[in-house]
């Protein structure tokens, strides 16, 4: 199946699946989008595992998801079950102390791969779960006079980067065949793809805040100027979250991170963006609007 057709229905299947998860079931705090979340945290560091283990960096997948999960599984504790914050820190101690003693009892190759292997598990505990638990954050906002505040703020932080990377990618089609190669890391991205992908941020979180009055309430500025701004940082984090991910792969001599979403490529693939977005929305918001 072509490629751009595969992209689209995705596309099409995915928006409404993920609004409906969203919208229809905010029970505990949106725990069913949370242990969504949550998988997506240990697929994406399965993925990286296969990267780093290109580049002599190798640790169990098994091992790779468990770590993985550390960061949006306590917050979830904490966001949906009312655990006791201090949860957060505990679920990280382990896992690191784990990596720390688990291979003391190694010999050979297993003790001149330690150090490697530790750092290994460091970075897929870090990422994508650590950037990705801020989503399950958002889940504990309210805002005086709504009741749906959390969902509309993280329903539009997910168009704001689907919007992203949809119009930069018709845009770059379209408008991009004389500024490509600016960026080593992603050649095949263009200035017009970057602009395109920007400004459907802006669009879309402008759009949130004059919709949605009662739940984007500013506090230094108006609506508009407040959505301008939240959308012109979460549209530049989720552009670089993607570049970011292309330098992984490039270092790893890979194209994609996997292959188990069609048209897109792997799992981190298709996070990239929304990783390195949703810790900059949640902070501009804050900001600006809660």
């Amino acid at each position: 199946m072509n490629k751009i057709i595969q992209r689209l229905i995705i596309f099409v299947v995915g928006i409404p699946l993920i609004t409906l998860i969203v919208l229809g079931l905010p029970h505990y705090h949106h725990l069913a989008l949370n242990i969504l979340v949550i998988i997506f945290s240990a697929l994406g560091a399965i993925e990286l595992s296969d990267l780093l283990r290109k580049k002599d960096m190798a640790i169990p997948r098994w091992e790779a998801a468990l770590l993985g999960i550390l960061g949006p599984a306590s917050v979830t504790a904490v966001v949906s079950f009312n655990i006791n914050s201090e949860a957060i820190q505990a679920f990280f101690i382990a896992g690191a102390s784990w990596l720390l003693v688990s291979r003391i009892f190694s010999k050979n190759e297993g003790l001149k791969t330690g150090i490697t292997r530790a750092a290994a598990g460091f970075a897929v505990m870090v990422y994508p779960g650590v950037f990705l638990e801020w989503i399950i954050k958002m889940a504990r906002w309210e805002v005086e006079g709504s009741s749906s505040a959390a969902q509309i703020f993280i329903l539009f932080f997910l168009l704001i980067v689907f919007a992203n990377d949809s119009a930069a990618w018709a845009a770059g089609m379209l408008f991009g065949k004389g500024n490509r190669g600016i960026i080593p890391a992603s050649p095949n991205k263009s200035i017009a793809g970057f602009v395109g992908g920007v400004c459907a941020s802006i669009i879309v979180a402008v759009t949130g805040a004059l919709l949605f009055p009662e739940v984007f309430v500013p506090h230094y500025l108006g609506a508009i100027p407040s959505g301008i701004i939240v959308g012109l940082l979460s549209g530049i984090a989720a552009t670089l979250g993607d570049l970011g991910e292309s330098v992984m792969k490039r270092s790893a001599d890979t194209k994609d991170s996997g292959s188990l979403i069609p048209g897109r490529g792997g799992v981190l693939d298709s996070i990239d963006s929304i990783a390195l977005a949703a810790p900059v929305f949640y902070c501009a918001c804050l900001i600006f609007f809660i």
